[in-house]
């Protein structure tokens, strides 16, 4: 009886990875999509307003980011009094840096690279949604375990050759990581996100938790703290101030 409960226990174990491995990257990334909203209320976003709050080194952070679908983008972080600033508006980008950070205290025109880089945050949804009309592929390298969550490993490769790795959940099919190395101020560093808390906003799903290695050692944990879906922008924020 004990044998008998060992083999069908086994034939289970053999299905459900057989049956995991027989989806394509395809309907992965299709069921991906539906589990997080669907493709065409993703479409319908125009624009977007968050903002967040996390720690470094016993420091309160807060920063608000600005985002109109696929065109522009502004951050503001506030540290100590002092704002650092992010724009990227079409193709080019500027940023503004406190004396205290190394910066001038007025705006800078950003380097192409991280111009390139932060382009990819106007993709809301992520960069699965649309990824064959970008140019993009992805191959399905196997499963894996995210925090004890077990999940499909898919590998994008966009047109310019860079290489993301996404961790979608085989069970809501949520993406719980993404991770890839980047060019930062001619320095190639290794870029990784954890998401969680995952809740529904319009009908749209949002991690309301994001976690990433520190540069201080350790990792930060960012904590959204609202989200609004198609705010009015005034797209005057996106443009570069004159120097004084």
């Amino acid at each position: 009886m004990k044998f008998s409960k060992m083999i069908s226990a086994a034939l289970v174990v053999m299905i459900t990875t057989a049956s995991a491995f027989a989806q394509t990257a395809d309907e992965i990334v299709t069921k991906h999509i539906e589990a997080i909203g669907g493709a065409e209320k993703w479409k319908a976003l125009k624009s977007l307003e968050m903002k967040n709050k996390f720690s470094v080194q016993g420091m309160d952070i807060e920063s608000k980011t600005v985002i109109v679908s696929g065109k522009s983008l502004r951050t503001e972080v506030s540290v100590m009094g002092q704002d650092i600033i992010t724009v990227v508006d079409g193709e080019t980008g500027w940023t503004v840096r406190p004396v205290m950070m190394q910066g001038t205290g007025a705006p800078e025109d950003m380097p192409l690279s991280m111009v390139r880089e932060t382009r990819k945050q106007l993709n809301l949804g992520g960069s699965l949604i649309g990824y064959k009309d970008s140019g993009s592929t992805v191959e399905l390298v196997g499963t894996e375990k995210i925090d004890g969550a077990d999940a499909y490993h898919l590998k994008l490769t966009e047109k310019n050759g860079d290489v993301s790795n996404i961790y979608v959940s085989t069970s809501t099919y949520y993406a719980l990581k993404t991770s890839g190395k980047r060019k930062v101020q001619g320095q190639e560093i290794d870029a990784e996100v954890t998401y969680s808390n995952f809740k529904p906003i319009e009908g749209l799903i949002f991690a309301h938790t994001m976690e990433t290695p520190s540069p201080m050692g350790g990792s930060m944990t960012i904590e959204t703290e609202s989200i609004k879906l198609n705010p009015k922008v005034d797209e005057a924020i996106f443009k570069k101030p004159a120097s004084k």
